[in-house]
């Protein structure tokens, strides 16, 4: 009988030990450190058909490559394309993760079940019937998609080579184990040998795989960091459960931008596409209110006006209180002492609270200046008019600074019935005849002299 090969890892970044020990050297935590069962495969068990797309056995020229046959796969849903890309890439390995119940294996059955191609979902978290009564709520004729509920890498691959799918969906990762790894499904070793199988079999048929992965309390993806490496394109599916809006965001992206946004609204019968994020960031109100401020930001290619709220009240406690929420807090810091400096607001003895609402974070400069007029709007308790809106730095000796793509967002404020926008004076601005006034400032004082 062959000798058991065993070896340790650590549970929490995937580091290799040859024996156990307290503390991982890699990221310093304590008791992560697990012995688990190694046997390495001699072979793997995906074998491609003849009339699978092999790749090339010999080196080519990058000139003599033929990429005219990658074309990418377009889905139905216009929000996934926009993520990835443009499509899906043939051949490519993505990788979805997101909360518990935030809705990943939603948003993938009713991609898979709105394909124009034959799709392959694979389940081991849910059986037939449980996927089919959800199935029924989102798109209930469909030809083209085929369930499978298995979670032994070998018998997909023989229902793979079976049925020849256009695209496979792995619900999820984490659930899966091989027959060449004794550990237990879940583990470090299981997820890794696992994931090398399903890229092998991506690259050499040229179809597309899309794993959902778990993630950890930390929000990092539940197994080792290497699996993010592994992959062509990482996902991550936010938005809080008790809200109906989901943001998907794309951290890695091989084949495209890793700046895009995509927005979904949850509904009974699945996710609904948002396609002009801009009307729910920002709310309807009946009668003007102080501290609120609506700004032009930039998520990838998509212009978004969200709305900037402030409350600056006098301090009950001896230390005044500075709290931000979707907002960096030390840039808020700095654009208080930039206000305190340059305009003479005394600020110092005030508590300020800002928010970004919907439930975004964002990290576009071009948001400050929106955030210093919630802020002197809060402070005069006087409100800023309905038909205002804001696209500039803040720079710390007070002057305007100007942003990228502002036309852009220029056009989303006009189309969105905007009557003035303020940008930084050395923005060097092209449009003419536009319906919304463009009012050019250069220091922070002018902006004062608007709003106060």
């Amino acid at each position: 009988m062959a000798k058991v090969k065993t070896t340790f890892y650590c549970q929490n970044c995937g580091t290799q030990y040859a024996k156990w020990q307290g503390q991982c050297n890699a990221c310093k935590e304590w008791n992560t450190i697990a012995e688990e069962i190694l046997q390495k495969p001699e072979k793997s068990d995906w074998k491609p058909s003849a009339s699978s797309t092999k790749r090339a056995s010999k080196p080519l020229l990058i000139n003599e490559i033929d990429a005219s046959q990658d074309a990418r796969m377009q889905t139905d849903d216009g929000e996934f394309n926009r993520v990835l890309g443009g499509g899906i890439v043939p051949g490519s390995l993505t990788l979805l993760g997101g909360e518990p119940g935030i809705g990943k294996s939603t948003l993938l059955l009713q991609i898979a079940l709105k394909l124009p191609y034959k799709t392959l979902y694979v389940s081991g978290e849910e059986s037939q019937k449980q996927i089919k009564m959800r199935a029924e709520r989102i798109n209930p004729n469909n030809n083209n998609c085929y369930i499978l509920t298995e979670t032994k890498t070998q018998n997909i691959f023989k229902q793979i080579e079976d049925l020849e799918p256009d695209i496979v969906v792995i619900d999820s990762i984490q659930t899966l184990h091989s027959d060449y790894i004794e550990s237990s499904s879940g583990s470090i070793s299981q997820i890794k040998e696992c994931t090398t199988e399903f890229i092998k079999f991506a690259k050499e048929t040229a179809t597309p795989v899309v794993l959902i992965g778990h993630i950890t309390k930390d929000g990092n993806i539940a197994g080792p960091k290497i699996l993010e490496h592994m992959v062509d394109t990482v996902l991550q599916f936010e938005g809080d459960r008790n809200h109906v809006f989901r943001i998907l965001r794309a951290n890695k992206n091989r084949f495209g931008s890793t700046n895009e946004l995509g927005i979904y609204e949850m509904q009974g019968s699945g996710l609904r596409e948002v396609s002009n994020p801009s009307e729910i960031l920002i709310s309807k109100k009946d009668e003007e209110l102080s501290g609120n401020a609506i700004a032009a930001t930039l998520e990838g290619m998509r212009p978004l006006m969200i709305e900037v709220q402030a409350l600056v009240s006098t301090a009950v406690y001896g230390t005044p209180q500075r709290s931000a929420t979707g907002f960096n807090a030390k840039r808020l810091n700095m654009l208080l002492a930039v206000l305190e400096k340059r305009a003479g607001f005394r600020l110092g003895a005030k508590d300020v609270f800002l928010n970004i609402t919907g439930g975004i974070t964002v990290d576009d400069p071009a948001i400050d200046l929106a955030v210093v007029a919630a802020i002197l709007s809060s402070n005069e308790d006087e409100a800023l008019q309905r038909d205002y809106c804001f696209a500039a730095e803040v720079g710390l000796s007070g002057e305007i600074r100007p942003v990228q793509r502002v036309e852009q967002r220029i056009l989303e404020a006009e189309k969105l019935g905007f009557s003035i926008i303020f940008v930084s004076k050395y923005n060097k601005i092209s449009l003419k005849n536009t319906a919304i006034k463009i009012q050019l400032v250069s220091k922070i004082e002018d902006l004062v002299g608007f709003i106060v």
